[in-house]
């Protein structure tokens, strides 16, 4: 692999990594998967889980900082 194509892939990768952690949940635990039809419904359903994954996490964090 030529060494501009080895530095490109390890600019991509570290912002991949950041987005890929945050959606993760999404999938794995939310069960996030678009089939739906019509743009509207998928940005529905979208909005919905990235509102739940918020909610939890919001739960999480206060929960932490009550512990101490």
């Amino acid at each position: 692999m030529p060494d501009h194509v080895r530095r490109g892939n390890a600019t991509k990768s570290k912002v991949r990594a950041r987005v890929e952690h945050v959606f993760a949940p999404q999938k794995a635990v939310m069960g996030l998967f678009i089939r739906t039809i019509g743009i509207k419904r998928a940005e529905t359903r979208i909005t919905l889980a990235n509102l739940a994954c918020n909610i939890h996490r919001l739960i999480f964090h206060k929960r932490r900082a009550a512990m101490g």
